[in-house]
This record gives structure tokens, C-alpha cells and sequence, in this order.
């Protein structure tokens, strides 16, 4: 499973992380750069998101979007881009011999986009449109609520794709201001994975990457947490299910408590044979999914159970569910279970990592993070060396009742659930 990967850094400061692999029948080729909404400032909130869109929309080289995506189509080749929180990622995977086409393409939209006026003016209408979308969807509204919850008016809080409001105030020099802060060589990683011929390959990426701007980077600001008594958060929509996020604060990403973490989080609602999983879908009948996950940043952190619950069952869905958090507090858990724990998480990762750009992702978020780069069997070992002490001794230090924070999005114009929110 481990693959042999090559870390280099550019004169200019751009990092690049070489992972051939020699029976891989595709090639990735990914950037990653430090621009994020947690690097936006109110006024230009999902400026990140919006400009991520722009990249697609035409360079010198390429003056529009259909000449960009021609090239693509015409390459047989998969490609997209994301925004997060802390970082934007750009890719497209192709079949090896097109390695040098498609080189080409990834660092001329990332590096020489032109944002024309007309074209800003088109794809604002396009954004909004996203916005509009994720408000239909419940199951992702109620992620921005209990973003909001629980970081409050500060950049952790706001929504990826910004509001409508400001995306209509964006003006062409709010795109150009920001990428001379952000989209900077010692801010960036290029990932290259797959089958790639590797003869050359440093001076090629020299050639296309090489003029990319060493410049002075921007930060962004510290995340401040703070919490006193537990915390809820309704968004009362007309909804078929009640949608609900619940956890507790945790700690960055740094920590290396993050994988005991991971199998805790496993235990509660990592599998159909989880405890979550069983108490509110199997035996109440109650939810459709239920899961439970770690997301873990720069300087902050949680924990939480996401489900889709029947109306009527909300109240017991979170009682039962409040129960499993508390009984890791106080029993440890049989060995059989964690076992089964870690070998769902280990199977997982190794399953997730059967392609070049699964690979290239794999490297490089831990890269842009400043992670080290650590093997999936690395990871496996840390994995399994979790025991059920540190189980018992972490869900103790973060299943604290004034740390608890509930989000929900569903049929609830008055109604209050504060009263059943104790651990």
C-alpha cells in the first residue's frame, strides 16, 4: 500500500511532492495553496470559493472557459477544484502519456487567470445559484448552523460559499488583491502522482511553475473559542426530516490525540455496526444515516454526530445518543470492539487509496496543513497502538456538558431542546 514519494522544494519556495507509481494507468496532477474562507475578512467573505470558480474561466494562453475545458474533454481527463476552510486545491487526472498536456493546462489556469469583468459578472449569478442549492439541502444547511454555533461571527463560523449579499458586492480587484496575498509559491504544493514518466520531471515543473510569485504571505486570523454552558442553534425550515449536528469542542489537528480520537469517533458512528448507529436507526428507527466524525483544523476542533431523524423522534434520538457519549466516559470498551474499530478505520483509509489523485490528496492536505508526511502504515501503526485507556481518558476530557453543542435544521419556529441537553 505505502508508495515511495519525493519531497522537493522549488528556489521560488514552492514544495513539491513526487509519488510515482508504476502501475497506476493515470496521472494526477494537483495544486494546493493556504487560501481559505478562515483567511477572508468579512467584506470579501467566499471570496476563497468564488475565485477557486475564476481559475476555470480563462488565461492569456487560454482566453476562455470553453478552450480550457475543450483541452480537458479532449485529454479524456477527470478534473475539478475545491475550497475549504484552510486551503483551495485545483487537479485533473489523465492518462499518463497526456502527462505534459494536462502539466500544462493545471498550472496555467492555476498561475495566468485573467479575470475579465463579464466573466465575474456570469459566474456571480453561478455562485449564488450554489448558495441557493445548499439552502434547499438540509443535510448541508445544517452544517453552516452549527458552524455559526459554535465559532460564532469570526471566520471559522462563516459559510465556505459566503453570502449572497457580499458575492454581489465582489469587485475584480477584491479577486487580484487577494491572490497577491495568498496564491503565493512558498503557500502552494504541487502534487504529482500516478504513473508519470519521471525522466525530467523536476525541470518540466521548473518550467511551468517556476514564474509563480514568491511574494510576502497574508494570515489569517486566530480562532477564539470560547463556551460556557451548553449551546443550541435552530433553523426553522419546512423540512420532511429533522436534520441534526451535535458534538463537542476538541483540539487542532497538531494534536496527536487525533487518533484515538478517530477510533472513538468510530466506535460511536463509524459503521452500520456502531453504537449510534444501532441505538438510532436499528432500534429506534429513527434515522436514515447516522455518523459520527472528527474534523480537526489549524487551531480549533470538535467532534460530532450528524443524522436525518423522524420529528417525532428527535427529543429521543439526541437522549439515546447523549447516553452513548456519556457511557465512554464512564466504562471502557471491550477489546473485541475496539478491534473492530481499527480495522474499519485502517480498511477504510487503505480502501480510499487505490488512485493516483486519492494519493496526490492524501500527501498533499497533510503538506498544505503542515502535517508530516507520514505513510498510510504509519498511520495504521498509530491506529492500532490506541488503547482502551486513552478511549475512556479522552472521552472524559471532551464529552463535558458546557463543551456540548446541538444544530438543527427542521419544522421549529419556537421550540427550544436546551432542557435535554445534559451529559
Amino acid at each position: 500500500m505505502d508508495q515511495p514519494f519525493e519531497k522537493k522544494i522549488l528556489k521560488n519556495g514552492l514544495r513539491v511532492i513526487l509519488i510515482p507509481q508504476a502501475s497506476s494507468l493515470a496521472t494526477t496532477v494537483m495544486v494546493l495553496v493556504e487560501a481559505g474562507s478562515k483567511y477572508e475578512t468579512k467584506e470579501i467573505n467566499g471570496l476563497s470559493h468564488f475565485l477557486e470558480h475564476m481559475c476555470f474561466k480563462g488565461t492569456k494562453k487560454r482566453p476562455n472557459q470553453m478552450v480550457i475545458v475543450s483541452e480537458l474533454d479532449g485529454l479524456g481527463a477527470s478534473y475539478n477544484a475545491f475550497t475549504d476552510r484552510e486551503f483551495t486545491g485545483y487537479y485533473a487526472k489523465v492518462k499518463n502519456e497526456s502527462f505534459d498536456e494536462i502539466l500544462d493546462v493545471v498550472s496555467d489556469t492555476y498561475l495566468n487567470p485573467v479575470f475579465k469583468e463579464e466573466d465575474i459578472e456570469k459566474e456571480r449569478g453561478v455562485i449564488i445559484e450554489e448558495i441557493n442549492m445548499y439552502e434547499d439541502m438540509p443535510s448541508v444547511k445544517v452544517g453552516e448552523v452549527f458552524m455559526r454555533l459554535l465559532y460564532g461571527d469570526e471566520p471559522a463560523g462563516w459559510s465556505i460559499a459566503g453570502e449572497k449579499d457580499i458575492i454581489k458586492k465582489l469587485k475584480r480587484e477584491d479577486f487580484i488583491n487577494y491572490r497577491s496575498k495568498h496564491y503565493l509559491a512558498q503557500s502552494s504544493v504541487l502534487v504529482i502522482a500516478g504513473g508519470f514518466g519521471e525522466k525530467e520531471i523536476i525541470q518540466k515543473i521548473e518550467k511551468q511553475f517556476l514564474a509563480s510569485n514568491p511574494g510576502e504571505k497574508g494570515g489569517k486570523l486566530k480562532t477564539i473559542e470560547s463556551q460556557e454552558k451548553p449551546a443550541e442553534r435552530v433553523f426553522a425550515k419546512e423540512t420532511d426530516q429533522s436534520h441534526l449536528i451535535m458534538g463537542f469542542r476538541a483540539f487542532p489537528v497538531f494534536d496527536e490525540r487525533r487518533y484515538v480520537l478517530e477510533v472513538l469517533a468510530d466506535i460511536l458512528g463509524g459503521g452500520m455496526s456502531s453504537r449510534l448507529f444501532q441505538k438510532v436507526r436499528t432500534e429506534l428507527g429513527a434515522a436514515y444515516y447516522v455518523h459520527v466524525s472528527s474534523d480537526l483544523f489549524s487551531d480549533h476542533g470538535f467532534i460530532c454526530m450528524s443524522a436525518g431523524v423522524r420529528h417525532e423522534k428527535i427529543s429521543e434520538a439526541i437522549k439515546v445518543s447523549l447516553e452513548e457519549f456519556k457511557k465512554l466516559k464512564e466504562t471502557e470498551v471491550e477489546e473485541k470492539e475496539l478491534e473492530r474499530a481499527k480495522n474499519h478505520l485502517i480498511g477504510g483509509l487503505f480502501l480510499s487509496l487505490e488512485t493516483s489523485d486519492s494519493f496526490a490528496s492524501f500527501y498533499g492536505s497533510k503538506e498544505i496543513m503542515g502535517l508530516p508526511l507520514i505513510t498510510p502504515s504509519d498511520i495504521a501503526r498509530k491506529i492500532k497502538a490506541v488503547n482502551v485507556e486513552e478511549i475512556k481518558t479522552l472521552a472524559q476530557s471532551l464529552f463535558i456538558e458546557k463543551n456540548l453543542n446541538l444544530a438543527i435544521v427542521g419544522p421549529y419556529k419556537d421550540k427550544s431542546f436546551n432542557d435535554i441537553l445534559k451529559i
